[in-house]
């Protein structure tokens, strides 16, 4: 692979190998069985080779159909056992790792973007990528004032790929629908399409990094790695060391995994406060835990502009539903335009449904797990008919919200973390915490 597939009919055919692989390991599954072979070890074997299947293509074409990935490698937590196994492995995968471009095409790039003589920027440049993602990939380099540095490349041709790819993958809900029963992938795609567009413009990125890198320089929580040089699509940053959260999820202790998710937690609900701004996009290829045990953060192409910090209405809200008043809620969620006025709710399945985002909250110290998201995914798939999630409207202004907690909430569960969240929503989330002794009246009439 030279360049990044970008025609539509080479991506289409690509994709369109999905669905097909799938057909074709079925239909030689029953041959199987009908040779002798055990459902179960049939079973396993196709799940394993679709999931095979899914990273190669996926991974492959990166652009939007990685980005796809990525969401879903994050929602794995509340997979069955049963199926989990052969598709976890392969999903983690996408979140830090994919085929990588050539040597030859990383050269091109480089001279197209920095002229021929991109060379005299480093002093060493290592040719074999770090880390390969959706839409780039990284490089390790020497700077030429002795820095070690990272070089973020944009693969050519991503943005002509990312809208040939959304395009065609809402035409496959049905097999990823296979792999993550319940999940409304078709929402996926379109909220993932309008905001990975984004991520094309690396200065803007780079813009978002040098205000997280100036806000936490010397923290003693984390860690963002200083902006060195930028253009559209190259961005040189400072290097980083540690170990990846997806390493951690994979086989860290669970004193690093309690550490980790307590970070994790932090850096999300402190960072609209303190730099005005959200990380968008928080899967695990994007976390690390430093050497000397800070939270190392990485990848500033999504953010959601927060000059204001958390909404007020959003950690009132969540107060009030942690004191168990649902009707102030339903009211509170009206105000917020949450829910429409001509539309009426039932309240035990609007509870189900925002119970796993809520919940933590409740208690001085919570401990997130894969069987408690499975069993929050099983409350709400059971009230399905009552369409409550299909009766809510996601104002554009928690859009990115309510995807960095979802996503979040999914990381948490892989690192099987506990410790005391709740204390980071009273420090970090305005209206969480009843300090002011406001009555419940005066704290809906603010909503």
């Amino acid at each position: 692979m030279s360049d990044l597939p970008h025609r539509a009919v080479t991506r289409s055919a690509k994709l369109a190998t999905l669905p097909l692989g799938f057909a074709g390991r079925t239909a030689l599954g029953l041959g199987r069985r009908i040779g002798g072979a055990s459902a179960e070890l049939v079973a396993q074997e196709i799940q394993q080779r679709t999931a095979d299947q899914v990273f190669k293509v996926l991974g492959e074409l990166k652009g939007g159909a990685m980005k796809l990935g990525q969401a879903l490698s994050i929602f794995e937590a509340a997979l069955p056992p049963e199926i989990a196994g052969p598709y976890r492995a392969t999903l983690t995968r996408l979140q830090d790792a994919a085929p990588p471009l050539p040597a030859a095409t990383v050269h091109r790039v480089l001279t197209e973007q920095l002229g021929d003589d991109w060379r005299e920027n480093f002093l060493e440049f290592d040719d074999r990528p770090s880390a390969a993602a959706s839409i780039g990939q990284v490089h390790r380099a020497v700077w030429h004032d002795g820095r070690p540095v990272a070089v973020k490349i944009q693969y050519p041709g991503a943005g002509k790929a990312l809208i040939s790819d959304f395009n065609q993958l809402a035409r496959l809900g049905k097999l990823f629908g296979a792999l993550l029963p319940g999940l409304d992938i078709k929402s996926v795609l379109a909220e993932l399409k309008e905001r990975v567009s984004e991520e094309l413009d690396y200065l803007k990125e780079a813009e978002a990094q040098h205000a997280f890198a100036e806000e936490f320089r010397d923290d003693p929580d984390f860690h963002v790695p200083a902006v060195i040089a930028a253009n559209e699509q190259i961005l040189v940053s400072e290097w980083m060391t540690g170990t990846p959260l997806s390493r951690i999820i994979a086989d860290g202790t669970q004193e690093e995994r309690n550490h980790a998710g307590l970070l994790f937690v932090r850096f999300l609900f402190c960072s609209p406060a303190r730099v005005g701004m959200l990380h968008a996009d928080p899967h695990p290829g994007n976390f690390w835990l430093t050497e000397d045990g800070r939270l190392g953060v990485l990848d500033f192409g999504a953010v959601n502009r927060m000059p204001d910090g958390y909404p007020v209405a959003f950690g009132r809200l969540t107060r009030i539903f942690n004191q168990g008043d649902m009707d102030a809620v339903v009211r509170g969620l009206r105000a917020e335009g949450f829910i429409r006025p001509h539309i009426e709710v039932d309240v035990d399945a609007l509870r189900a449904f925002l119970a796993p985002y809520v919940e933590p909250t409740r208690v001085e110290e919570f401990a997130f797990s894969r069987e408690w998201l499975r069993e929050q995914a099983a409350t709400v798939a059971d009230l399905r008919p009552n369409n409550v999630v299909r009766q809510l409207n996601l104002p554009a202004s928690y859009v990115l919200v309510h995807r960095v907690h979802a996503a979040g909430v999914g990381v948490l569960c892989q690192l099987g973390a506990t410790a005391r969240f709740r204390d980071e929503a009273v420090r970090w989330v305005p209206g969480f915490a009843d300090e002011t002794g406001e009555s419940e009246d005066s704290a809906l009439a603010l909503t």
